[in-house]
């Protein structure tokens, strides 16, 4: 850092707002830290790890420039930590910017160009890196909060290695009161997150001690009511008998109803190998799971949350057993005598659970005997919160504060209700705030006396993220309600247990940061060999874009050593040497490609006689391909892996017309083998109407169904999916591709792009568009739509006859005079314009 402020009361650097930050060591210490490399912050919940990557933010824009970028996981939490960056620093308030989804994509662009901060969701910046709207290269500093989510295929992973790759001057610093459970668990986050160094602070150093107080765990154990043990009882009856059942099948030795997840697992991998052998005992199998599944929710509810949250489940189940497309399993589900003797006992208890009359009491001692002015209370389920919500307001002031997603029966809450509903809390105009765990994270809840967990939470992530809420400024209290006897005692334990480990990890972690540190250097060495001079630091290989077509293990791939004469060339089919030229060296290479889409180009550039297909090129040969991906694509990696390919260019729209379009006259359709299924066992025909709509709007439709085994995946006659097959490429003309997965699929598609706008030398043309055309892009519409001459020859044409219907009435000769068209073009163009209509 440029400046230090030991024995100041207020911090004073550049860009910081004078008086405002008060001057905590522990805080300067570690931004000093953070400024020098990518670096893990850990400081526990409430002793200000925003402040922390604030200081550094100011330094880098002080010192460096650019941009910064703050990434947190909730919209709240953005909204949050903006208002606190505007405070805290002297930039005009428009200066810092806030991105969500509530945020038009197209005023995202423009905002972005001129923010020196943006504080953002990942989901957001992932659709706009993904589509192409905004740049890293300027940002000089991007912090990722709650860092612990950067796990599997959560956005922080893909945003980290983009940022690596393509910032002139990155620096990472990522933040959590509880980066994982386990050493290894935290140097996945680091490795994921390309971080190198490892700050840590917990409550014993001197520094950060005089900021916490003691915070009380107490663990009220609870014990169930006889007729609620009556209702779980029938219940897992039900249970027992399905695992008889499943006894029967071979794939379980379980009689107990305490089954656990792990079990369930195990089993359902013994039930894929029968279906994979097209046993009907693993579909049978597979429909039990799926209802011991449900069933054990249902425990789970009646157990720890309240008789009403069960009656809700089950409405839901008898509503989803009533649709038309309802599973056998919800419907036996709800027809089984014992699930029906445990409902009729639910809706007759006129009671909720012990916990509600023990909440309750906790707040009346806080809020009343003892003067206290605001608690927290958690719980899991929504129902519940919702359910307490009711029953406390009879006594105590309370509001709900839920996740933004509408779900069956209960409408989520906006971002602005959100706020409000803090603001309110924090003024102090009501006493209790019950909610679900879109609070556990980050967000600035005012200092409450009680921290209140309706049932253990199973992690230890999550609960010292609750913890966190309390304890502050004065002593706080923390009361876990656990009922005896059922699932919370498990969590309970796990979450003892976790908690311990992971504060004796951290504690590890402080003594032995260098050596984690040199770890990670290690890391990103190895990396960095790999990747063959790429200084990214701690960004991951690609290494997707090297596979070759053996990998699907089905022999084609060793057709690509058979030299051009292996091929009849007397058709103009170019030999297969031609078809691995440098621009597609990451196709998978088992791709069968027509000899007309290989070698129709704007002016009839083929050369038959050698094999071999001519590169027309396009006006500027560095121009990447362009692959623009439907929105609702980003559910897959595939649209993630494109965009960081060299030479490719993504671009995301809601597409009227398939998922991904590849040149003016090549959509594709993918469908997962899963999906594909469900066209024929579930009566949804919405695949052919898909593959109409593109047939109708491209030239070239292409359908990728993607993943293994599509004649084993279900009980599904080998016929019905070859005629599913035959009717779309005959009834329908589209082009049936198999690929093995995501990353297949992603190299398919990066091949034909290269294909059709390298070689062929075509443009992207999305149809299908819902926003009118101007007037000369509707004249060009219709002239490229003759004879599938494409975009650049439609404005050649247009721009040598000046009119559509000048086009339309030119003879052969005319036709030839126009640089690019050659005598096929010139035929076709003549033949569709002048044969006579014969339907």
């Amino acid at each position: 850092m440029a400046t230090t402020d030991a024995g100041g009361e207020h911090v004073e650097r550049p860009l910081v707002t004078p008086e405002f930050l008060e001057n905590r060591r522990y805080q300067t210490e570690l931004a000093e830290t953070a400024s020098t490399g990518h670096t893990l912050v850990c400081l526990p919940t409430g002793l200000g790890k925003t402040t922390v990557s604030l200081l550094v933010t100011a330094e880098r824009l002080h010192a460096v420039g650019g941009k910064s970028l703050m990434l947190a996981p909730t919209k709240p939490l953005v909204q949050q930590h903006a208002e606190f960056y505007r405070e805290a620093l002297e930039l005009d308030d428009e200066e810092v910017v806030v991105f969500t989804g509530e945020v038009r994509p197209d005023d995202r662009a423009a905002l972005w160009e001129d923010a020196r901060i943006v504080i953002a969701t990942p989901q957001v910046v992932e659709n706009d890196l993904v589509g192409n709207r905004i740049s890293l290269a300027d940002v000089t500093h991007c912090t990722f909060d709650e860092c612990h989510r950067a796990t599997g295929d959560y956005a922080y992973n893909y945003i980290a290695d983009r940022y690596h790759a393509d910032a002139e001057d990155p620096l990472v610093t990522g933040m959590s009161a509880s980066p994982g459970d386990d050493e290894e668990a935290i140097l996945g986050v680091c490795e994921n997150l390309g971080l190198s160094e490892v700050a840590v602070m917990t409550e014993d150093d001197a520094d950060v001690a005089e900021y916490t107080h003691d915070t009380s765990v107490d663990w009220n154990r609870i014990e169930l009511p006889e007729v609620v043990v009556e209702i779980r009882d029938a219940i897992n009856e039900v249970i027992k008998d399905r695992l008889a059942q499943l006894r029967e099948l071979g794939v379980t030795n379980k009689s107990s109803a305490d089954i656990s997840e792990r079990e369930i697992q195990g089993m359902q991998a013994d039930l894929r190998k029968l279906m994979n052998n097209d046993q009907s005992e693993g579909y049978q199998g597979m429909s039990l799971l799926a209802e011991i599944r449900k069933l054990r929710t249902a425990v789970t509810y009646v157990e720890t949350q309240s008789v009403e949250s069960l009656r809700r489940y089950f409405e839901r189940l008898k509503e989803g057993a009533r649709s038309s497309g309802a599973s056998k399993a919800d419907q036996r589900l709800v027809s089984e005598p014992k699930v029906r003797e445990a409902i009729r006992k639910a809706e007759s208890y006129d009671d909720l659970h012990p916990k509600f009359r023990q909440t309750r009491m906790l707040l009346a001692e806080t809020l009343g005997i003892e003067n206290g002015e605001r608690v927290i209370v958690f719980t899991e389920s929504r129902d519940t919160a919702e359910t307490l919500v009711d029953f406390l307001s009879d006594h105590f002031t309370t509001e709900k504060f839920v996740g933004q997603s509408d779900t069956d029966g209960s409408e989520g809450m906006t971002q602005t209700q959100q706020q409000e509903t803090l603001d309110r809390f924090r003024n102090g105009e009501f006493e209790v705030l019950v909610s679900t765990s879109v609070a556990e994270e980050g967000l600035d809840v005012p200092e409450v006396d009680l921290v209140l967990f309706y049932e253990p939470v199973p992690t230890a992530i999550r609960a010292i993220q609750r913890k966190g809420r309390t304890g502050r400024q004065a002593e706080g209290r923390v009361v876990v309600l656990l009922a005896e006897d059922t699932r919370d005692e498990a969590y309970f334990w796990k979450a003892r247990n976790d908690q311990k480990r992971m504060k004796r990890e951290l504690n590890e972690l402080k003594s032995v940061a260098g050596e984690l540190e040199a770890r990670l250097d290690q890391t990103g060495l190895d990396e960095y060999e790999d990747e063959e001079g790429d200084a990214s630091g701690g960004t991951k290989s690609e290494e997707t874009t090297t596979q070759q077509s053996d990998s699907t293990g089905n022999g084609r791939g060793s057709t690509a050593n058979k030299s051009a004469d292996d091929t009849d060339g007397s058709n103009g089919q170019a030999g297969l040497d031609a078809f691995a030229d440098d621009s597609s060296e990451a196709s998978g290479g088992d791709t069968e490609v027509n000899s007309d889409a290989a070698t129709a180009d704007e002016g009839d550039t083929a050369t038959p006689d050698t094999g071999t297909v001519a590169t027309a090129g396009r006006d500027d040969e560095d121009d990447p391909v362009e692959i623009v991906a439907d929105q609702r694509e980003l559910d897959s990696n595939i649209a993630r892996d494109l965009s960081t390919r060299d030479g490719i260019e993504t671009r995301l729209e809601t597409l009227a017309v398939g998922d991904y379009v590849l040149s003016d006259r090549v959509v594709v359709e993918r469908k997962t083998v899963a999906d594909f299924m469900d066209t024929l066992t579930g009566g949804d025909r919405s695949m052919f109407e898909q593959v109409g709509d593109a047939t109708r709007n491209y030239g070239r439709p292409v359908v990728v169904i993607e993943g293994e085994d599509l004649f084993g995946a279900r009980n599904v006659h080998h016929k019905a999916i070859q005629g599913a097959l035959a009717s779309l490429a005959v009834d329908f003309g589209a082009s049936v591709l198999r690929t093995s997965g995501e990353d297949e699929t992603a190299d398919l598609l990066q091949v034909i792009a290269e294909r059709e706008q390298e070689v062929a030398d075509r443009e992207v043309s999305v149809h299908g568009e819902k926003q009118s055309k101007t007037l000369p892009e509707q004249q060009e519409y219709v002239v490229a739509s003759i004879a599938e001459v494409g975009p650049v020859t439609a404005r050649t044409l247009l721009d040598a006859f000046g009119s559509v219907e000048a086009v339309m009435t030119a003879d052969k000769e005319a036709l030839l005079e126009v640089s690019g068209i050659g005598d096929v073009t010139a035929d076709r163009i003549r033949e569709v314009i002048a044969s006579d209509y014969e339907p």
